[in-house]
């Protein structure tokens, strides 16, 4: 069975109604994103970050999964499918995609302060006063501006043995997760699906100028038919 690994960005989540945390202006929600999105953030002011983060949650559970999502569960049937996705939401999941890898963390978990591999399911809120078993405040599980994406070795192995990459909703310009495609074989046949591509088709490389909700359902009938 050949394997598809398909990289998603804040793109796919936008098309869903899910408001993506970065405006044109830099800020996040109207925060500069060192205030919520970085540990020194979060030792100034833990009420600012959870009470930002805890709007994140309650959002995301009035969204629900759109074609694109949807479309690329149907690309089990015939590929082995691992996503990596920077996105921190859990609509890969509900549409009923199998192998989901979170590059920077997920929005419907917390985890320990003095623990990080202490990481907990958490659909609520969380409030100042919630410990973790070590009776540590909880904190929300993603990753933060100069803190180690842990999974990023996984994505790069991955990534390192496809037959085929989807690049959806992601200019590719954040790293650590643009390094990624470096990681591509040779040979490996990659689409990058975006209404505003910032690149080329060339070899190898097929570029769709669309929106994910139309493209990706496109490039999915392609590879289930070739």
């Amino acid at each position: 069975m050949k394997k598809i690994v398909v990289l998603t960005g804040a793109g796919i989540s936008a098309e869903s109604g899910l408001k993506t945390f970065r405006d044109s202006n830099g800020l996040w929600e109207g925060h500069d994103v060192m205030e919520v999105a970085s540990p020194e953030g979060w030792l100034n002011n833990q009420t600012l970050v959870l009470d930002f983060y805890n709007q994140r949650r309650r959002q995301l559970k009035t969204v629900d999964p759109n074609p694109a999502h949807k479309a690329l569960v149907d690309l089990e049937e015939q590929f082995q499918v691992d996503i990596i996705t920077q996105n921190v939401d859990d609509l890969h999941e509900r549409a009923g995609s199998s192998s989901v890898v979170h590059l920077h963390g997920e929005l419907l978990k917390a985890r320990s302060t003095v623990d990080e591999n202490l990481v907990l399911d958490w659909s609520g809120d969380i409030c100042e006063g919630d410990l973790c078993d070590k009776k540590s405040q909880l904190r929300p599980h993603i990753v933060w501006f100069g803190e180690m994406v842990p999974l990023l070795d996984t994505a790069a192995q991955l990534t390192s043995e496809a037959d085929y990459i989807l690049i959806i909703g992601t200019s590719m310009q954040v790293y650590p997760a643009a390094s990624l495609i470096n990681y591509a074989k040779q040979d490996a046949d990659i689409y990058f699906i975006d209404p505003k591509p910032n690149i080329k088709s060339q070899a190898n490389l097929s570029v769709i100028a669309e929106n994910a909700s139309t493209g990706v359902p496109t490039v999915v009938e392609k590879l289930l038919n070739s």
